[in-house]
């Protein structure tokens, strides 16, 4: 079968948020639909909904507070719609709540740096004053463990300081051309060297930081900079004693440079942290009853875990809160679906879809009875694309169901047909790799990569209100049309893509498969 895309409809124009709904706007008319438009588009409740979530809960790193938290306040908003909901525990974790974070310089001039310390990352017992020193530039893991003594009592850098923190929007749009690529090349080759340097090492992947701990380091602190706007990428720690911190670009050159040239910074660093026992793994689990069809299903899908750097607003609180909407949306104009829906909000997505993952394995019934699953989770942005993850009966339903959206939802998105089984970038390849029919829906990406993925400018102020509204609508749309149809989604799929100018023929579902099966056991840490 030929890869193909399907485009439906031409764009059209935006209504402003508030504008009625005519029923011209729909293809053919349908009560159910112009009553979720109403209530999604109209009567939407994703500012207070978001602003709950994301401003006065927060982050919702797996085992932390924050997320325990989240989960009770999404059981408590269904309960209070008449939605059954429940938090379904399916392992522990080691727990850790997050304290403060104060990093300063205070020799040879005193600055207070904007950084701080990295998720599960042990804190500090007071505030620690010391010197920092560079990560050696040694040849090999025998001059490594030469060099470790210079490491006792001080800060290590352990990142390359960027020869510039500017985007690199603002060099595209204002530097020469010959500029850019020098500064690129010049990047490119700190990079390198930089790999290189802790390569050198022989400590592997995730061993630099306890081997500094050991030879008596006070802390390791990095840089993980997005390149774009300011941004820094905040991920786990590994050390057990010590703290892990990251600074922002400009504060980490700082430091780096001063180090450098022999001009002896002194930081002084206050970390709090607090670890707790195992503690509950859960996914938030909500339903409303088939009452024809109870043992099919259409399921709804977003991770409520993030990281912990921001308040995980595009990751993935976008996705929560897309779902939570929809299933308010559904229960308001469609209270008696034929097949059972279900929402999950699933933990851990962010260490390898643990949460969808359990989910799966401890609900076959769910898995073989799957109509349809629709998961989200990249961003703000309105939705553009849905794959058909190499299912070939698939498409026809989706032109069905997308040919019946108002113009305004239509004419952005674009099916590809067959497409290709996800891999595991996100929860829907749990299922995916099932062989169930579980999709992506595919958001615009306002610069989410370089921006607001993993880093600590992912805010409740970067959510696009219109496009949120817009999806939950949709999704409720589409969990509408699909439970219309008599017939389930066929699991026909395609084993193997032609030659194409991506590549050579490929095998779809073994590699599917086999990303799955890389992942560790995910009932413990």
């Amino acid at each position: 079968m030929q890869r193909s895309r399907i485009i439906l409809a031409l764009g059209v124009a935006l209504l402003g948020w508030a504008g009625a709904a005519s029923a011209q706007q729909f293809p053919n008319p349908d009560p159910v639909l112009e009553s979720m438009w109403q209530e999604g588009m109209e009567n939407s409740q994703t500012y207070p909904l978001a602003q709950a979530l994301l401003d006065s809960i927060g982050p919702r790193l797996t085992g932390s507070p924050g997320y325990q938290a989240a989960g009770d306040w999404l059981v408590a908003m269904y309960s209070r719609w008449g939605i059954a909901a429940r938090n379904e525990q399916y392992g522990t974790w080691k727990g850790w709540e997050r304290g403060i974070s104060h990093i300063d310089l205070v020799e040879p001039r005193v600055r207070s740096l904007e950084g701080m310390m990295l998720a599960w990352s042990p804190g500090t017992r007071g505030k620690v004053k010391a010197g920092v020193v560079i990560l050696g530039d040694v040849a090999d893991s025998t001059e490594f463990q030469a060099w470790l003594p210079e490491v006792k009592g001080k800060f290590v850098l352990t990142s390359f300081a960027q020869p510039t923190c500017r985007p690199n929007a603002d060099w595209e749009e204002w530097a020469t051309e010959d500029s850019f690529e020098q500064m690129k090349a010049k990047r490119d080759t700190a990079r390198q060297e930089w790999r290189q340097r802790v390569a050198n090492t022989g400590t592997g992947r995730n061993g630099l930081g306890p081997a500094l701990e050991a030879a008596g380091a006070v802390g390791v602190i990095s840089s993980n900079w997005s390149s774009g706007w300011g941004a820094r990428r905040i991920f786990a720690a590994y050390t057990e004693k010590v703290p892990t911190m990251d600074l922002g670009c400009e504060d980490y050159g700082l430091v780096f440079r001063l180090a450098k040239h022999g001009q002896n910074p002194i930081l002084e660093v206050e970390a709090k942290a607090k670890w707790e026992d195992e503690v509950p793994l859960f996914n938030t689990i909500a339903t409303i009853p088939g009452s024809e069809k109870p043992d099919e299903y259409i399921v709804l899908s977003a991770h409520l875990d993030s990281w912990d750097g921001g308040s995980g607003a595009t990751d993935n609180g976008t996705g929560t809160l897309m779902m939570l909407e929809a299933m308010r949306i559904l229960r308001a104009t469609y209270p008696n679906p034929k097949r059972t829906i279900i929402v999950g909000h699933w933990d851990s997505e962010e260490q390898g879809l643990n949460g969808s993952r359990a989910f799966a394995a401890d609900h076959p019934e769910v898995v073989g009875g799957m109509h349809a699953l629709f998961n989200e989770d990249n961003g703000t942005g309105r939705v553009v694309g849905i794959s058909m993850q190499g299912l070939t009966g698939a498409g026809s339903h989706f032109a069905r169901w997308v040919g019946q959206l108002p113009g305004e939802i239509r004419g952005h998105i674009e099916l590809t047909i067959p497409g290709t089984p996800s891999g595991g970038g996100t929860d829907n390849a749990s299922f995916v790799c099932s062989g169930a029919p579980a999709f992506g829906l595919f958001a615009q990406r306002w610069s989410y990569f370089t921006y607001t993925w993993h880093t600590e400018r992912d805010t409740f102020d970067k959510l696009v209100f219109d496009d949120l509204e817009s999806n939950a609508t949709l999704t409720a749309m589409l969990v509408y049309l699909a439970d219309q149809e008599s017939e389930m989604i066929p699991r026909d799929r395609v084993e193997v893509l032609p030659p194409s100018r991506f590549g050579p023929p490929q095998r779809t579902w073994p590699a599917c498969r086999d990303a799955m099966r890389t992942w560790g056991d995910y009932r413990n840490r």
